[in-house]
């Protein structure tokens, strides 16, 4: 069985609201060249959060996000590789603080508006619905 730790970072703007989700090209199976939320493996001797800001950081370039955990998604089939139980993590930034870059095995990293959302890798369509729907976003 597999853990995984995945972040969804938004931008909002001055008067509260989000425009954009933080999203990466995946560089390696499976999905490559999906769009998809920065994550991926904690270390044995690292915290959950801690590695979701690790891989946020490696992936995206991005630092300096507090991080929320936002639930457990335990799907059976949700990632081929192995049963996966992935830990999904949620934050906002602001414009001031949204430069990134691809990193370790993200393609590239990029804010996409939250109306036009590309088809996502896994199971991370219904976690952004999900996220969108707990947080009124």
């Amino acid at each position: 069985m597999l853990v995984t730790v995945d972040s969804l970072v938004f931008i909002r703007n001055s008067n509260g609201i989000c425009s954009h989700l933080l999203l990466i090209k995946r560089g390696n199976d499976p999905y490559k060249g999906h769009y998809a939320l920065p994550g991926g493996f904690p270390e044995m001797n690292e915290l959950l959060v801690d590695a979701a800001k690790r891989e946020l950081f490696e992936e995206t370039g991005l630092s300096g996000i507090e991080l929320q955990q936002l639930k457990a998604f335990d799907k059976v089939n949700r990632d081929p590789r192995d049963r996966n139980i992935a830990i999904v993590f949620y934050g906002f930034t602001t414009i001031q603080n949204s430069t990134v870059i691809g990193g370790d095995d993200a393609e590239k990293a990029e804010w996409i508006p939250l109306e036009s959302l590309p088809p996502l890798a896994f199971d991370h369509d219904e976690i952004v619905q999900f996220a969108r729907m707990k947080l009124d976003i």
